[in-house]
């Protein structure tokens, strides 16, 4: 028992850029109208040579046979064995052959009832046909478009990945590999948006055009009852003959052709139990390249830069191995091109460290908008959702900009898992700048000074905490001073 040949698809697929025409199921369906178009006015100049064998008799019967005698275009749509269309038309050859001395009695009948009903589905074929160009070739078009951008910048990933692996990831932040994939992501829903689209009017489109053939066969067998009706009262010799091309027609089943079709044509035929495409179903090349995935991404408020404004504003914040904070309004890649409202290049950045669930950074935006060409260097005052939370960032922050690999996988702070001491983060900074020795030791009494950009947090430089710290040890002296003594411990005199 031999299996249905199964059918392919033609629009559903796991690539992003799927290798196939979408214009060509859209192509086949209007070649199909153009050969029922063909076949109708193959009818039509049918009907009227017949009309005009009444009135030229015998010599004018051999025009009527020429205008069916060729092959019908676009005839391998057609089911070629008797029943069906194909075998319509050789019925109508055999017997208008033996009509060659027929006369003249029912020419006006012919023009007035029998050519307008097939003048009029040949209109409608002819706007099904412009229909379906306009509309699902219009759409095939548009598929294609979004299609091409997808894969511009998929191969535009392709080029700054490979440049992130050379560069050792410094780059601006318009080349940075997780905007560009995030970019991708958007034309990629664009794009699937519209071979959805697409798709739902191509189903919607074949199960119409089965209905439409029944109407053009229940035409059809309209317009051969009608010409039996007037030419049958014509010689006994003449009806017999018209009502067996009539009868004919009529045994073509409605639905026939259309089921033949779809059987042979159904591996480029869109199969509607298809699932639709969805975007986090679909792999690109570099889409789980390490230079897209974020090593801290999560909400925070940032305190506005505008002096004339107070509070704070909530937003999505992502550090990228590129070394950049990006800040943007929200985490939805598919209403619009997600941009960054701000980029700070942590290398160069200022980092104020922790204090509770707020902390500091100080540097350029160069996120190349509006705001960053008037504000220039920025204090960045930012709230977490808990000093735990505060302190993950501040660390994510600072490893990025010292270049330190990370090897924990991305998480978000909104639910931290484990508890972070703030103050210890503080004292550990502290004590990376100053060598721990008994002569850098506050006295109670003395107020430390005030360091830093931003009020009295403590600012640490990633570029110079290390060298700050060679600096201060090589300068130290090799034993405790004796004036360094604290007051309480003095001798009195």
């Amino acid at each position: 028992m031999s299996e249905a040949p199964n059918r392919q698809s033609t629009m559903a697929s796991e690539d992003a850029v799927p290798d196939i025409d979408p214009s060509s199921t859209a192509g086949l369906l209007a070649e199909r109208l153009q050969a029922y178009k063909h076949a109708v006015a193959y009818l039509e100049d049918y009907m009227d040579a017949f009309e005009k064998v009444h009135k030229h008799q015998a010599k004018e019967y051999e025009k009527v046979l020429k205008t069916i005698s060729n092959p019908l275009r676009e005839g391998h749509h057609f089911v070629q064995n008797l029943g069906g269309v194909a075998g319509l038309f050789e019925n109508l050859r055999s017997n208008t052959q033996a009509l060659v001395n027929t006369n003249l009695e029912t020419e006006k009948s012919i023009k007035g009832t029998v050519l307008p009903i097939l003048e009029r589905l040949h209109k409608e074929i002819k706007a099904k046909a412009k229909e379906l160009s306009q509309g699902a070739g219009k759409a095939a078009k548009e598929v294609e478009k979004a299609r091409n951008t997808t894969q511009k910048h998929i191969e535009l990933l392709g080029q700054h990945t490979a440049a992130f692996e050379s560069t050792g990831g410094k780059m601006s932040p318009g080349d940075d590999p997780y905007m560009i994939q995030r970019g991708v992501l958007h034309r990629l829903s664009k794009q699937v948006l519209e071979e959805n689209n697409y798709r739902e009017d191509l189903i919607a489109v074949q199960q119409n055009f089965q209905q439409f053939e029944e109407h053009v066969i229940k035409t059809v067998q309209q317009s051969m009852e009608s010409f039996n009706s007037h030419v049958g009262g014509q010689a006994e010799k003449t009806r017999q003959l018209i009502a067996d091309m009539t009868s004919t027609a009529q045994r073509v089943p409605t639905d026939a052709e259309w089921k033949a079709f779809v059987e042979k044509s159904q591996d480029i035929l869109v199969d509607p139990n298809e699932p639709a495409r969805f975007v986090d179903q679909i792999a690109f090349p570099n889409q789980d390249h390490p230079s897209t995935k974020p090593l801290m991404e999560g909400s925070l408020e940032r305190k506005s830069r505008n002096k004339l404004s107070w509070g704070y504003s909530t937003g999505y914040y992502v550090v990228t191995p590129s070394k950049f904070l990006h800040e943007f309004k929200d985490t939805d890649n598919d209403r619009k091109d997600p941009q960054p409202e701000l980029s700070i290049y942590l290398p160069d950045a200022t980092l104020g460290a922790p204090k509770a669930d707020k902390f500091e950074v100080k540097g350029k935006d160069r996120s190349k908008k509006m705001s960053s060409k008037l504000t220039g260097t920025s204090d960045l005052h930012f709230k977490a959702h808990s000093a735990d939370d505060a302190q993950k960032w501040f660390e994510a922050v600072k490893s990025a900009a010292e270049g330190a690999p990370v090897q924990s996988t991305p998480a978000s702070p909104i639910s931290p898992s484990s508890p972070v001491d703030p103050a210890a983060t503080s004292t550990s900074l502290s004590a990376a700048a100053t060598p721990d020795t008994d002569e850098n030791k506050p006295d109670k009494d003395h107020k430390p000074q005030e360091v830093g950009l931003t009020g009295g947090s403590e600012a640490v430089s990633p570029a110079s905490d290390s060298k700050a710290a060679e600096a201060a040890a090589a300068s130290e002296p090799a034993g405790p001073s004796k004036t360094d003594t604290p007051p309480e411990e003095k001798k009195p005199a």
